[in-house]
């Protein structure tokens, strides 16, 4: 099943590190990968693999969620189902979405 993982948060050494390292404990295998930084913030979208994993969609979001809580960031996984579903309402993926709402919000504050 794929997945899609979005991180945010106040830029710290070993976010992507500490992402990877408990997905490639659980054998998950990632598919694409992009990675910002905007106004000292860092965001990251991810496109993930569970089955070949054989770890469970809840497990891998629990973990996540541990790492989330001990960083202090925003770790959220989701099945690509869901994306697919807003982007036949939205006709516009939801991580795009997401994006340029991040762009957005960090425009405003110069302006402002």
């Amino acid at each position: 099943m794929k997945s899609i993982i979005t991180v945010v948060g106040k830029d710290q050494v070993g976010i992507i590190a500490s992402v990877c390292s408990i997905l490639a404990d659980k054998k998950v295998n990632v598919l694409d990968i992009d990675q910002s930084i905007m106004d000292g913030y860092f965001n990251m979208f991810m496109m993930v693999e569970l089955e070949a994993s054989g770890e469970t969609f809840k497990l891998v979001k629990e973990k996540l969620k541990d790492l989330s809580d001990k960083r202090g960031i925003e770790i959220t996984i989701q099945r690509t189902e869901l994306f697919d579903e807003m982007y036949k309402i939205s006709r516009r993926p939801l991580w795009l979405e997401l994006r340029m709402s991040l762009k957005l919000k960090a425009w405003l504050k110069t302006k402002i």
